[in-house]
């Protein structure tokens, strides 16, 4: 703010709190206090800093007269919370250029912190909106690990591999469903337990097949679902 600014910004104290208010010669002193402790403070800016909405909020819930502090530490916050919310772009400038890079990363920086630029998000990762482009080209792909891969990657996760196989037959998804003889989580492989020489338990380690009790439970919640689904449509 410049002097003309602090002055203006006085004058709005002074009708909020007369208290503030400064005879001629005591006021030329307050003018040049609070324009060396507000000068790099703006007034407004154009993204919701208000020194005028920072200082009637001081006096709404303060009974202590106003003070430079107190407009300044809103200042600082609302820089603080900005930069913050910032993500850093990269510049657009040549990346083997070092000085225009920094000099641009710094001046959008400055920008986003005083309040003449908003800050750079990075995009939700799920939006609720799925992109048509994108469905087509799943749908032309089919998933995300080419076959040879996952024929590849199969005697690394037999557990994983013998899922798929099962989901392709037709057959239930065993994994779908806790396991109820070794507590196994949905999603989890089961596990046998280890059994050491005096007949106790040592530990347990991942099965490749699931509990033949799992595949029940599977089948059992397969059948429900599709006699739900069937309802509808016979009703």
């Amino acid at each position: 703010m410049d002097r003309r600014e602090i002055a203006a910004l006085l004058a709005y104290i002074g009708r909020l709190d007369p208290r503030t208010i400064r005879v001629e010669g005591e006021a030329r002193d307050q003018l040049a206090q609070w324009h060396d402790l507000l000068g790099d403070v703006p007034m407004v800016t154009p993204n919701g800093w208000d020194a005028r909405v920072a200082a009637r909020q001081h006096i709404r819930v303060s009974p202590y007269p106003i003070l430079p502090a107190d407009i300044a530490r809103p200042w600082e916050n609302y820089r603080r919370d900005r930069l913050a919310r910032h993500t850093d772009p990269a510049p657009s400038v040549d990346p083997d250029d070092q000085a225009a890079w920094t000099a641009e990363l710094a001046g959008t920086r400055r920008a986003v912190a005083t309040g003449s630029a908003q800050p750079a998000r990075y995009r939700a990762i799920a939006s609720g909106r799925n992109d048509p482009e994108l469905q087509v080209r799943l749908r032309q792909v089919g998933s995300c690990i080419p076959p040879e891969a996952r024929a590849a990657l199969a005697p690394y996760r037999p557990a994983r591999a013998a899922r798929e196989a099962a989901v392709a037959q037709g057959q239930p998804d065993a994994l779908a469903v806790r396991c109820e003889w070794c507590l196994a989580q949905a999603g989890e492989p089961c596990r046998s337990r280890r059994i050491g020489p005096d007949g106790a338990a040592r530990g347990t380690a991942p099965r490749a097949k699931p509990h033949p009790g799992r595949f029940d439970l599977a089948a059992a919640r397969q059948a429900q679902e599709s006699e739900q689904a069937q309802q509808p449509a016979l009703a």
